[in-house]
C-alpha cells in the first residue's frame, strides 16, 4: 500500500508527474509522426525518380542518419539548431539570442530517423504498385497529383501501413531519449521519481506497464487502419 500511495495525485504521491511526462511523450510522438511521413515519403520520391542526382542525394541522406545513433542526432540537432540560432541572431542583430526548443529538436531528430527508415518501407512500397497504374492514369488524362492522390497514393498508403506501424513503435520507444536534453517527458519524470524515492524497480515497472498499454492501444488502432485499407481487397493482405 505504501508503494501504491507513490502514484497518488497527492502531494506525497508522483501521479501527475507520471500523467505529465506521458502526455508530453505522447504529443511528442504524434508531432514527429506526419512531419517524418511527409519527409520520408518526399525522399522516397526522389530515390525513386529519374533525377539520378536527387536520387542519390536522398539516399546519402536516409542511410547517414539511418547508420548514426538517434542519441547523437538528437544532439546534433539540439546544440547544433542552438549554435545556429545564436549565429543568425548575432548576423541579423549584433547580439546571439534565442535558445533552441527542446521539443522542437526532439521532434526534427526523431522525425528524420524516422523518415530515413520510412523512405526504405515507401521505395518498397511504390515499386510494388505495377507500372500498368500508372499507364492507365496517363491514358485517362489525370494529372501527376491527381494520378498520385486517387490511383498511387492510396494503394501505396496500404502497402507501407504495415512497416509504418512497426516504425510508430520504434518512434514511441524513441521518445524516452529527449529526457537528455531536460524534457519532462515519462521517462525523465520515472528518473526523478526514482532518485526522490529510492524505489526503482516500482517505478521503472510503472513506466513499463505505461509503455505496454500505450503500445497496445496504438497495435489496436494499426490493426484498424490495416483493416480499413485492405477492404475489397481479395486475401486480404498482399
Amino acid at each position: 500500500m505504501d508503494l501504491l500511495r507513490l502514484l497518488s495525485f497527492g502531494p506525497d504521491g508522483w501521479g501527475q508527474q507520471l500523467v505529465d511526462g506521458l502526455w508530453l511523450t505522447i504529443r511528442l510522438a504524434l508531432a514527429t509522426l506526419p512531419f517524418g511521413l511527409l519527409l520520408g515519403l518526399g525522399l522516397a520520391l526522389l530515390i525513386n525518380g529519374n533525377r539520378k542526382w536527387l536520387a542519390g542525394a536522398a539516399t546519402v541522406f536516409a542511410t547517414t542518419f539511418r547508420a548514426l545513433p538517434e542519441l547523437l542526432t538528437l544532439f546534433i540537432i539540439y546544440y547544433g539548431g542552438g549554435a545556429l540560432l545564436q549565429t543568425v541572431s548575432q548576423f541579423l542583430f549584433g547580439t546571439p539570442f534565442g535558445e533552441f526548443s527542446g521539443f522542437l529538436a526532439g521532434m526534427i531528430a526523431l522525425g528524420i530517423v524516422f523518415a530515413s527508415f520510412a523512405s526504405e518501407t515507401f521505395v518498397a512500397a511504390m515499386r510494388a504498385i505495377p507500372k500498368g497504374q500508372h499507364e492507365a492514369a496517363a491514358a485517362l488524362g489525370l494529372s501527376r497529383w491527381r494520378t498520385f492522390s486517387s490511383v498511387i497514393g492510396p494503394q501505396l498508403f496500404r502497402l507501407a501501413l504495415p512497416g509504418l506501424g512497426n516504425l510508430w513503435f520504434v518512434l514511441l520507444k524513441d521518445t524516452s531519449l529527449v529526457s537528455i536534453i531536460s524534457l519532462t517527458d515519462l521517462m525523465r519524470q520515472t528518473n526523478l521519481a526514482v532518485a526522490n524515492t529510492k524505489e526503482p524497480l516500482f517505478f521503472y515497472a510503472v513506466a513499463c506497464l505505461i509503455y505496454l498499454v500505450v503500445s497496445m492501444v496504438s497495435s489496436g488502432v494499426v490493426g484498424v487502419l490495416e483493416s480499413r485499407s485492405n477492404r475489397g481487397i481479395a486475401g486480404g493482405r498482399l
